[in-house]
């Protein structure tokens, strides 16, 4: 199919289908079970740009400006721009050691429930066959429907499928690339792989100049097109969808991605940031960060492994194992789910350091998982001194929590407390669970059958007014302990 089949074929599925291209006919959707349930998620930044392995997965942008590191190592790495341009790593990228089954044996084993490779990020280039364009995985350096075959290797493993689609901003993504003599340049010697190459938005006017009506239905079809070969449970969108002028082709999407869903009898979602949709509509994401308290609404946090980049670079900071567990049990204990990104290697084998954080994280969901998996929320997410900063981009450092921070998940009749620092002595007090407060009004009015550490058994316990005591034995790896309360 073409751009024009995709469109007509949009039309008349909208046309037919529930959802209309209105936020009113999609208000109500919100984040599917499957999804919320699973909690924890693998997000995978793979692509051209991880050839060059050089300062993050911006590489193809940051190379065509100048005087930046990446323009300086570009050209004592690979000549000139006019020579060896963004184009010339795709001979380059044969990804010899791609092996899905093994990528899902891992992400298995780390005890992920979903998974949202990038089917086509900032540079254009698609990791799965396409009628739409020949710049794509299938046609050129692996030679391999990347998407195709890693989801059928993580449906193998019951792993829910999804992916994400950076392609808007590419509208500017290579632009830079035309004010100097570099192979970026009209008429575009390969077509729609740089094409169009438009000058970058300021800082502070992000939407000028916006995006044509070309280029608009070009990326239009090409979500489709996903949806269409691939099914995917969730759509994932990074920035710049939230642009007046992409609005329209925005509303036309999730209307027809929600109208497909329907005749599949799946539940999906679209995943966005920056208030691109409505609140109700789809769901909301935080890139490298979270909310501070907990929210009314179903949310989720990305993040990668590493601090410094999203793909696979030599010099990769790798957050600990034990990190990114007390982020999930905080991002989970506020209402919502991680995705959380691995960046594989140019030649598609996933790191020691990737996989070891992976299997460290799932060591400790194969004995705490049930504070996790299915849970819900409690009348507060948690309590403890350590104040944690909300909004986007805030992961930059670890947060040092105490022996006080506690966070709570419930399902059934238990409730979860997980100490995010277990304390040397194993005794914890959990404040929120006294008998009474200063105003006589306990937070917990129920009665407390039993108590249990998970990993370890019975511990002894009290309960009085200053909260509910619980002495353990030491963590001998350091870890979040969890504290499993059954009430009657």
């Amino acid at each position: 199919m073409k751009t024009a089949d995709y469109l007509a074929q949009l039309e008349k599925t909208n046309q037919q289908g529930k959802y209309k291209d209105s936020w009113d006919s999609m208000h109500g959707r919100q984040m599917p079970s499957w999804m919320y349930d699973g909690k924890f998620g693998i997000f995978i930044h793979w692509g051209l740009y991880s050839i060059p392995a050089f300062a993050n997965e911006w590489y193809s942008r940051n190379m065509y400006i100048q005087g930046t590191p990446e323009y300086k190592h570009h050209i004592k790495t690979y000549g000139p721009h006019k020579d060896f341009g963004f184009k010339d790593f795709i001979p380059m990228f044969t990804a010899p050691k791609f092996d899905p089954e093994e990528w899902a044996n891992l992400f298995a084993n780390a005890g992920a429930k979903y998974c949202i490779p990038v089917a086509e990020h900032h540079d254009g280039f698609q990791m799965y066959k396409s009628e739409l364009s020949g710049w794509n995985a299938y046609e050129m350096g692996p030679r391999r429907d990347v998407l195709g075959e890693l989801n059928a290797a993580l449906n193998a493993k019951g792993i829910i499928n999804g992916l994400s689609n950076h392609r808007v901003e590419h509208w500017f993504f290579m632009g830079h690339g035309k004010q100097f003599d570099s192979d970026v340049k009209e008429p575009m010697a390969c077509g729609d792989f740089y094409w169009p190459a438009m000058p970058e938005p300021h800082h502070h006017d992000l939407f000028s100049p916006a995006p044509s009506a070309e280029f608009m239905e070009d990326w239009l079809a090409r979500c489709c097109e996903l949806v269409d070969k691939y099914q995917p449970k969730q759509f994932y969108f990074d920035w710049w969808i939230q642009h007046s002028a992409v609005k329209p082709y925005l509303k036309k999407f999730a209307a027809y991605y929600y109208n497909r869903a329907e005749e599949w009898g799946e539940e999906v979602t679209i995943c966005y940031k920056h208030d691109a949709f409505p609140l109700g509509t789809a769901t909301v994401d935080i890139e490298r960060g979270k909310f501070a308290e907990m929210q009314p609404f179903r949310w989720q946090t990305d993040t990668p492994i590493a601090r410094n980049s999203w793909c696979w670079t030599e010099n990769n900071s790798f957050k600990p194992a034990k990190e990114l567990i007390c982020e999930l049990v905080d991002i989970v204990s506020k209402n919502g789910v991680l995705l959380l990104n691995v960046g594989p290697k140019p030649d598609g084998s996933i790191s020691d350091q990737d996989a070891n954080v992976l299997r460290g994280m799932g060591k400790w969901l194969e004995i705490n998982g049930e504070a996790i998996y299915g849970t819900g929320i409690w009348r507060k997410f948690g309590e403890g001194p350590t104040l944690q900063k909300e909004g986007q981009f805030t992961d930059g450092e670890s947060t040092a929590f105490t022996a006080q921070d506690i966070r709570f998940t419930v399902k059934g009749g238990s409730l979860y407390s997980t100490v995010l620092e277990w304390p040397a002595d194993g005794h914890v007090t959990i404040k929120s669970l006294g008998k009474h407060d200063s105003h006589n009004l306990p937070i917990f009015h129920g009665i407390i059958k039993d108590v249990s550490i998970l990993g370890q058994g019975s511990p002894t316990w009290a309960r009085d007014d200053a909260g509910l005591h619980v002495k353990g034995r030491p963590s001998h790896d350091n870890m979040p302990v969890v504290i499993k309360i059954t009430v009657d």
